[in-house]
């Protein structure tokens, strides 16, 4: 599975990509997670609010920050 973290890389973005790793330990699915910080790449994707959690191509979340709970149930979903 493959997880992004979208955002030019303020406080927001490098909280949600700690939320991210923390939920794929959570759920120990086989996942990597990257961070996103070209805008230019982030808005071809469609994505206008960040910071936005990508998995798989899909936008999943976008404009905050879900909890550590809600990431680990969006990824078992998804699995």
């Amino acid at each position: 599975m493959k997880i992004e973290v979208c955002g030019a890389g303020c406080n927001k973005c490098a909280e949600l990509e700690k939320r991210a790793k923390e939920a794929v330990a959570l759920t120990g699915i086989d996942a990597t997670v990257d961070h996103v910080y070209d805008m230019g790449k982030i808005i071809e994707r469609g994505i206008f609010m960040t910071p936005a959690l990508v998995v798989d191509g899909k936008i999943v979340a976008g404009g905050r920050i879900p909890v550590v709970e809600e990431i680990a149930a969006l990824l078992q979903a998804m699995k």
